[in-house]
């Protein structure tokens, strides 16, 4: 726990210069301690000793997290952890938490390096299907969120609709901005919903993803319109983050994802999963410094671009792979 510590403090004040040096010496500690990422690299015939720089580290399929514990050290030493949502009968992953509240103030940090301090805005959480579960992070971070901002009007909606557009407009004209954090489908269903909404003045729209198979799919300029003439504002903001990441990143629009320090993204061929793309795009593997109790190095079943300025956009999902309930939308 010693060691998880003296991480955290390393990636609280990262800076974009030792990143690598931190990843490196984080994927030495896991490839030793943690026990499933130890055998995946034994059973590809790995040496970690041969790895030395960010290009040449394995990442391990993001599917592990269904099947079994991936911790640094005995799983018994962790006592929470958060699950993903799923349909019936899916497996959900489980990523088991060292510290809930360095997980939160971590979250914090990345928002408010991107927007600024929570206590500018009143945070408006539409979170169906989340809050009806337990587990789920974006709910520990929506009301983790929701507590920093220290507005009296700032919470959690279901399926009232009502009261949440009547709670938008009673806070027009407010010194403070409005966060209207929404899982996609719920945004649409608003959208849709035959209620009049007002222009407001300081309107951030942010989409955390997430369809569930509650609606057909629609590429992401179909619903980012859908969702931009309804709430009269220019752009969708978006998050990207999953149960099995502890850091997120943040799009202003166009879903293009500025990283934040704790994550840096590679491309893999989209044919050979063990290959570098060549291309600007192709399958996205992740580095989470965040993850330094259980597994940075992470193969998503996503599909990404790079841009020339280094901001990813999230293309899609992979033919076959499950349906993530917080993922962007298939395009």
């Amino acid at each position: 726990m010693n060691d998880f510590k003296s991480f955290s403090r390393e990636v609280d004040d990262l800076t974009e210069k030792g990143f690598e040096k931190l990843a490196l010496e984080l994927f030495y500690f896991q490839a030793k301690e943690n026990k499933v990422y130890n055998s995946y690299l034994a059973a590809r015939n790995i040496d970690f000793k041969s790895v030395c720089c960010l290009e040449d580290i394995p990442f391990l399929p993001i599917r592990f997290f269904k099947d079994f514990s991936v911790v640094c050290g005995n799983v018994s030493d962790f006592t929470s952890y958060y699950s993903s949502s799923g349909t019936t009968g899916m497996i959900t992953s489980k990523h088991y938490t060292w510290s809930e509240q360095w997980y939160l103030q971590h979250s914090q940090r990345l928002f408010e390096r991107a927007y600024g301090s929570l206590k500018e805005y009143h945070i408006l959480a539409l979170l169906p299907s989340y809050l009806e579960r337990q587990g789920s992070s974006l709910v520990s971070m929506a009301n983790h969120f929701i507590r920093e901002s220290q507005s009296t009007h700032s919470g959690f909606y279901l399926y009232n609709q009502k009261d949440l557009v009547e709670k938008i407009s009673q806070l027009n004209g407010d010194s403070r901005k409005i966060l209207l954090l929404g899982v996609t489908f719920a945004l649409l269903d608003l959208a849709e919903s035959g209620l009049v909404f007002p222009g407001i003045e300081k309107l951030i729209v942010m989409e955390t993803g997430g369809m569930k198979g509650r609606r057909k799919k629609m590429i992401r300029e179909e619903v980012h319109d859908l969702l931009k003439s309804y709430f009269k504002v220019s752009s969708i903001h978006s998050e990207y983050g999953m149960t099995e990441m502890m850091s997120q990143a943040y799009s202003k629009g166009e879903g293009k994802f500025q990283l934040p320090t704790s994550i840096r993204v590679l491309l893999r061929d989209v044919n050979d999963p063990l290959s570098w793309s060549q291309r600007s795009q192709g399958g996205i593997n992740i580095i989470d410094l965040g993850n330094f109790h259980s597994c940075a190095f992470l193969e998503t079943q996503d599909l990404g671009r790079i841009d020339d300025s280094g901001m990813l956009e999230v293309l899609g999902r992979f033919d076959h792979s499950e349906i993530r309930g917080c993922n962007l939308l298939v395009q």
